[in-house]
């Protein structure tokens, strides 16, 4: 069975930097995509990036477009998220999803459609 876990979340300031990592174990060919969403307090869970492993195609959400890249490094299956120029709305719970399908970009955001999920890392924006 697949396992993600996130870590790398904390504090950092406005018009600051941060970057997680999401370690992934048992997985298989069958996992066409890797993505990040976050969930701030009171609000629905957001997708942030999705990233097809099989061709590189990746899709952001529109309030992380220029600010938030994902990457991967296969040799040690982890998944990063680099963040800049932070502010307090990128404030949130960050978690790291595994899916069976590539990503759709029409359909990539809707976390009911992923298949395996981390815990969640706090990433906190504030001075």
């Amino acid at each position: 069975q697949l396992q993600v876990v996130e870590s790398g979340g904390g504090l950092v300031q406005p018009g600051g930097s941060l970057s997680l990592s999401c370690a992934v174990s048992g997985f298989t060919p069958d996992y066409l995509s890797m993505g990040w969403f976050r969930q701030a307090p009171g609000k629905e869970r957001e997708g942030v990036v999705c990233l097809s492993t099989n061709d590189g195609t990746t899709y952001y959400g529109d309030s992380v477009k220029g600010r938030f890249t994902i990457s991967r490094d296969d040799a040690k299956a982890t998944v990063y998220l680099h963040m800049s120029s932070l502010n307090p709305e990128d404030t949130a719970v960050y978690y790291c999803a595994a899916d069976r399908e590539e990503c759709y970009p029409n359909s990539w955001y809707y976390e009911g459609l992923w298949d395996d999920w981390g815990p969640g890392t706090q990433v906190t924006v504030s001075s």
